[in-house]
């Protein structure tokens, strides 16, 4: 009885590449479950920052509103919309 070497070449490159790949996602599981703390507290931040740039907005066009100052709030508007216009958030609002 001859041995085919090819077969047996192709079980143990199964084998090694199951375990590398087990490995490999061992790891991952492991980088993923210390990402996502890193992820929840960028979250957090996020919505922290998210809220007081909000209330700052709102706050100063309330400010703009009360001493009816029409030159600067277009200027803000300007920044603004530039703003959301470079970062793309506009042409994808009006698509």
């Amino acid at each position: 009885m001859e041995i085919n070497w090819v077969v047996v070449g192709w079980i143990i490159d199964m084998i090694l590449n199951g375990a590398l790949w087990l490995v490999i996602a061992v790891f991952s599981l492991i980088l993923i479950d210390m990402t996502d703390t890193w992820t929840r507290k960028g979250i957090k931040f996020m919505d922290k920052a998210d809220k007081t740039i909000r209330k700052l907005l709102d706050n100063l066009f309330e400010w703009i509103q009360k001493k009816n100052l029409k030159i600067i709030s277009s200027i803000i508007l300007l920044i603004i919309f530039g703003i959301l216009s470079q970062l793309g958030i506009i042409p994808k609002l009006i698509t």
